[in-house]
């Protein structure tokens, strides 16, 4: 079960990988409150359609049927909901950063991290919901499309060191 939730996450968790390395807090600290807006606009931008495009992706290679929307749309709801949260938590730290001491900067980034273990179990349970609907066939194809994804970032991670 374990293995299964994480392999139901990948998604969540490759949106918060693409958080971590293309919207750089410090960089954005550093900048005036005029040019922290337009970034993190930009950024939110580009990572709403970094969402739809795995959104739409797993739906095609999944190919859920009109009889699995509402779990789909709710898979897809919460993947939704958890990029938007994250990226308004990642502003908010990034505008606040440069003025927080040591300690303040540790607490902002634990709740982060509290927000993303939350958003997780949200992306599992709506997951596990869309799962149970699925096929024998579509869940072959899940099963697959998780574990490769793991794998190559495995395979990527152990390419860069």
């Amino acid at each position: 079960m374990n293995s299964f939730v994480f392999k139901a996450a990948m998604p969540a968790v490759l949106m918060l990988a693409f958080l971590g390395t293309s919207f750089s807090a410090q960089t954005i600290a550093a900048n005036s409150s005029d040019a922290v807006a337009q970034t993190a606009a930009r950024h939110a931008k580009k990572h709403a359609d970094f969402v739809e495009k795995r959104i739409n992706e797993l739906h095609a290679k999944l190919k859920i049927t009109d009889k699995q929307s509402p779990q789909w749309e709710a898979y897809a709801k919460t993947m939704r909901d958890n990029a938007d949260g994250t990226d308004k938590a990642f502003l908010d730290r990034a505008q606040k950063l440069s003025s927080l001491n040591a300690d303040d900067a540790m607490q902002s980034y634990a709740k982060l991290a509290q927000m993303h273990a939350e958003n997780m179990q949200r992306l599992a349970t709506s997951f596990s919901a869309l799962y149970g609907v699925l096929s024998a066939d579509q869940k072959k194809t899940a099963d697959k499309l998780f574990r490769n994804e793991r794998e190559e970032r495995s395979e990527t991670a152990n390419k860069a060191h």
